[in-house]
């Protein structure tokens, strides 16, 4: 199968926070490739660190500045954001990937914070338009393959999930973290097959 690997950074994981950074890469199952001359990323604007910073989780506030700054310097304002998202999606080589149908979107902890962050900014409309209702999300596929004995138990965590993968540390950096969910993905599926 063919997904649309994704990942956001926020402000934080509650209700109210911002996308800052988004990042996306289509890869394919059948064949193990990534099709890294169809990714895409940006920033997306939000107000300055020292405006945020006295609502901010600690965990931002030590790892995320440099981040922030610099999706409030050089982000896109939510009108552009989605117009981005458009002209992507109506790409004629990202059409063409897909076979000119709805993506499926793929990527880590989905249903927790992404799609509800995509729905708020882009709109239940745009994000039916897109995308299927289905996606798929490496924390459930983690999970699964954990309750059938396939990967140890500390693989709960996408850090531990790497580190057990031998693909070194999470970048927290929307692309870095799109592209490597997705080859997370790829190397859980040679494990279920070798076995």
């Amino acid at each position: 199968m063919r997904y649309l690997s994704f990942d956001l950074e926020a402000t934080g994981l509650r209700e109210n926070d911002l996308i800052i950074e988004f990042g996306m890469v289509p890869f394919d199952t059948e064949t193990g490739t990534i099709e890294m001359d169809l990714k895409e990323h940006f920033f997306v604007q939000c107000p300055s660190f020292e405006e945020l910073k006295p609502n901010l989780d600690k965990w931002v506030i030590d790892h995320n500045e440099e981040l922030i700054t610099k999706a409030h310097e050089t982000g896109l304002n939510q009108v552009d954001f989605k117009k981005r998202m458009v002209s992507y999606l109506e790409s004629d080589k990202v059409k063409e990937y897909f076979g000119n149908k709805k993506i499926t979107l793929f990527g880590k902890s989905v249903s927790a914070i992404d799609l509800p962050f995509m729905n708020r900014d882009l709109g239940w409309e745009f994000m039916r338009t897109y995308f299927e209702h289905r996606q798929l999300d490496l924390s459930s596929v983690a999970y699964n393959l954990i309750d059938m004995g396939k990967i140890p138990k500390e693989c709960q965590s996408g850090s531990a999930l790497m580190n057990f993968l031998e693909m070194g540390d999470v970048a927290h950096t929307a692309l870095e973290d799109a592209v490597n969910t997705a080859k997370m993905y790829l190397k859980l599926i040679d494990i279920v097959k070798d076995n």
